[in-house]
């Protein structure tokens, strides 16, 4: 995962490598602060569990920064967190375990993609069917996303790896990863049952399953609507928000500088946006996170889907004259 998929022209190779050093001491703070919140936070729900009007805000609250844990299982599978390759796989690892998403499968998907950003046929995160307005509506809210996560663990548990970017030498490693996760999640449940507990639902799966359309805001934004071609800075967009929310996403705001230059730490990234945009007068594709939702409501409108757009131009943007680039259905020729 320390392979630059990007273009070296954007920045001085000294500044690149002085902007690669890991730094434990922020590292251990990153990622110390989003557990210790989710510590808080969880401490608060159980105590407030009886109080409907106050366990109700702590419970989107939680389950909110239990699926950003998903910036920091990201951030450590490119081993950027800590100077420590091990440290970063153990946390990993953990996260992965939380997220029902386990770590080494997720690594090889997330290479694909950096490697293959935008192509259909060899992207890690565009194995799907184009989205219709259903399709986009069913993954942002969360039903198919945990469909296919429970479903995926299950396959690979019985043996059965079909994703094409998946080597043959690689399946037996997420073959055996789903089958721990498996039986993990079988202690859990066994414990739950002999305890009599709901703690395991209350402050882990019930508000990480509900609250997992507030994560996928960040998840939709980042390429969605740009062209399926190899250009780090036009197929990768940024994000518009404020530093509460960098601060839960590890600065994955900042992506096309991310994906320009992923050996960079996430505690870098505005750095390296710095360095390589705003210095030079460039901007990144980027929007704001409710900009982007609404401009996708309006590209899904009457009946159009992703495959009526353009592939080789944007057509997610905050210019809304690009609404009309795909005719609704009724309008095409026969």
């Amino acid at each position: 995962m320390q392979e630059v998929f990007g273009r070296r022209d954007l920045i001085e190779p000294a500044k690149l490598k002085e902007l690669a050093q890991r730094d434990d001491a922020r590292g251990w703070k990153q990622v110390g602060s989003h557990l210790g919140a989710i510590a808080v936070t969880g401490t608060a729900l159980w105590l407030a569990r009886d109080t409907a009007w106050l366990a109700v805000p702590l419970f989107m609250i939680h389950g909110m920064l239990i699926n950003f844990l998903y910036a920091g299982q990201h951030e450590l599978s490119h081993s950027t967190v800590f100077s420590n390759r091990k440290l970063n796989e153990a946390f990993g690892r953990a996260f992965g375990f939380i997220l029902l998403y386990p770590r080494d499968f997720d690594q090889i998907q997330h290479f694909a993609h950096h490697r293959y950003t935008q192509d259909w046929e060899k992207d890690g995160e565009l194995a799907r069917p184009p989205y219709t307005f259903t399709s986009y509506a069913l993954w942002v809210l969360g039903p198919t996303y945990w469909y296919s996560r429970v479903r995926r663990i299950l396959r690979f548990s019985a043996g059965v790896v079909s994703e094409p970017y998946i080597l043959p030498k690689e399946r037996p490693r997420v073959i055996r990863e789903a089958r721990l996760h498996l039986a993990g999640y079988a202690v859990i449940a066994a414990l739950s049952l002999w305890a009599q507990s709901w703690a395991a639902v209350l402050l882990w799966l019930a508000p990480m399953v509900a609250m997992k359309f507030v994560h996928q805001l960040q998840n939709t934004i980042e390429h969605l609507g740009l062209p399926h071609n190899d250009v780090i800075t036009q197929n990768t967009r940024s994000t518009r928000t404020n530093a509460v929310m960098r601060w839960m996403c590890w600065n994955m705001q900042y992506h096309t500088a991310h994906h320009a230059f992923p050996s960079v730490p996430c505690y870098n990234l505005s750095k390296l946006h710095q360095t390589i945009f705003t210095d030079h007068g460039r901007k990144p594709p980027q929007m704001t996170y409710l900009g982007f939702q609404a401009a996708v409501l309006r590209a899904f409108g009457r009946g159009r889907t992703e495959a009526d757009y353009p592939q080789d131009r944007i057509w997610i943007s905050d210019d809304t004259d690009l609404e009309p680039v795909a005719p609704p259905p009724s309008h095409r020729a026969a």
